[in-house]
């Protein structure tokens, strides 16, 4: 068993790729906040395949997080010296890589000082982020930067000693401009529409709170180009680290994946970039378009299957698949009321993108688990599903399946399966939510009329009556039935 870190790179076995260049040659561009298992599979596996040919060996990575749990995660990628495992995950076999793109993780402290500074280095030209979709501090309804919210008031009071991620972008774009070193570029690669245009909200309008000078200076100087991003990366727990183990590699925190990837970006970056097309990234002005299929079909997809799922015991996102009501009810939303709100982008049908997505839930090689595709409903149903929702009652397509959808969603925030168990608090909004849940087993319109989430939906009697019926159903039928009642029609 060999124990991760540079001073072990050559004992690894043979079949393990690893890097080929001089991790002490390498320098820092970038600063990456939020460094979970989705960015070292995805945005850290780009930038390493850069380094294997020798390129843009000035754009490292410095991991980042500010929350009292990204500590451990730090301790755990330091003791390894930054190094991560990823193992590919395919029916025919497991095969690994070892990317080294990342070479330090900024202390999480209380007040941020030593990320401030970090981000405040000449040296770094893009900040990027993965927070999670709810994760910007806008109310997704009203589309409003949400100044009243404790952390925000907490970074308004203490602009030098902020708490959110937010607060200290600012700090360190205000030490930028008063030092004259000019902006850095903040690249978000949530899985949110719009994600640039999202960072530029937040960040200007938490800056206008306190400097309106330095909002204008944001404003006008930093970029935040659009992106979408897209890899299936299940959650490490102890059988990836087995897993890992197996190959002959001691990895506290090594990382699954698919095998597939893709990363549209634009190509609007203030302070330069690492040359990402040339190993597969894809630059375009029309990133709303691939964003808009990808979370449409993929992410709002997740959604159909997982709170079923869930409410069944269903483990896994392929076990869902597997069930044959609901992956009848994943197609049959899909084709009726997704794909008609779909626009085509460049050499790619939607109906093929659909059968890919198909294809990848399907993959029971990923073990991703339903617990955490299922997680912070609260913001994937109000980012994914409802803005669709909203398009079919518009132009007058069917929106009974996507009622069906929020049938389930509230009926899996009562809290128990049908089996009996217990549904852990699986949601930043979990109270809430289970609140509104219980209150509307017996009168559905409770649900809805939490307007956080679903503004003046409740308002909209072809979706209203539809969900109220099929909530009902629920309750009364049970799952599968209703299952069998929708897709049957």
């Amino acid at each position: 068993m060999i124990r991760l870190s540079n001073d072990t790179l050559n004992d690894l076995p043979e079949s393990i790729a690893r890097p080929g260049y001089d991790r002490t040659s390498l320098a820092p561009g970038i600063v990456h906040i939020g460094l979970g298992n989705f960015h070292r599979a995805h945005q850290a596996w780009y930038l390493h395949r850069l380094m294997q040919r020798g390129l843009n060996h000035d754009w490292a990575i410095i991991g980042a997080g500010v929350r009292p749990y990204d500590a451990a995660q730090r301790k755990k990628l330091r003791r390894q010296d930054c190094l991560s495992t990823l193992i590919k995950l395919d029916p025919s076999g497991a095969s690994a890589e070892v990317i080294g793109a990342m070479i330090d993780y900024v202390p999480v402290e209380e007040g941020n000082a030593a990320l401030i500074r970090r981000m405040a280095d000449p040296a770094i030209r893009i900040v990027s982020l993965t927070v999670t979709e709810g994760g910007y501090y806008i109310n997704p309804t009203a589309k409003r930067f949400d100044v009243a919210h404790p952390d925000i008031l907490h970074d308004t009071a203490n602009p030098d000693r902020p708490r959110t991620v937010f607060g200290a972008m600012v700090a360190a774009l205000r030490s930028r401009r008063d030092q004259g070193i000019g902006p850095f570029t903040g690249l978000s690669c949530d899985n949110l529409q719009g994600n640039g245009a999202a960072l530029r909200q937040t960040l200007v309008s938490l800056a206008r709170e306190t400097d309106p000078n330095l909002a204008e200076w944001i404003d006008s100087n930093c970029t935040f180009p659009n992106s979408m991003v897209d890899c299936i990366v299940p959650a490490t727990g102890p059988n990836e680290i087995a897993l890992a183990r197996n190959l002959g590699i001691d990895d506290r925190v090594p990382v699954t994946h698919e095998g597939f990837r893709q990363w549209v970006i634009e190509d609007d970056f203030c302070s330069g970039r690492p040359d990402w097309e040339l190993v597969g990234a894809t630059f375009s002005d029309r990133v709303h378009d691939y964003e808009a299929m990808k979370i449409r079909i993929l992410n709002a997809g997740h959604q159909i299957i997982a709170n079923p799922g869930e409410i069944l015991s269903i483990e896994t996102i392929s076990d869902c698949m597997a069930q044959p009501l609901i992956r009848a009810l994943f197609c049959k939303v899909q084709c009726e009321e997704i794909l008609p709100h779909v626009k085509p982008v460049p050499n790619v049908a939607k109906e093929d993108y659909l059968d890919m997505v198909r294809r990848r839930f399907s993959d029971t090689a990923i073990g991703d688990t339903t617990r955490r595709v299922a997680f912070e409903g609260s913001a994937r149903h109000t980012g994914f599903v409802l803005p669709i929702l909203r398009d079919g009652l518009r132009t007058g397509t069917s929106v009974e399946g996507l009622a069906l959808v929020e049938a389930f969603w509230a009926r899996m925030c009562w809290g128990r399966r049908e089996d009996g168990s217990v549904i852990e608090p699986n949601d930043p909004y979990w109270d809430i939510l289970m609140e509104a849940a219980q209150a509307a087993r017996e009168n559905p319109r409770a649900w809805l009329e939490q307007r956080q989430f679903y503004g003046d939906l409740v308002e909209a009697p072809r979706f209203v009556n539809a969900f109220e019926r099929w909530l009902n159903r629920i309750w009364s039928d049970g799952c599968e039935a209703t299952l069998q009642a929708y897709t049957a029609a």
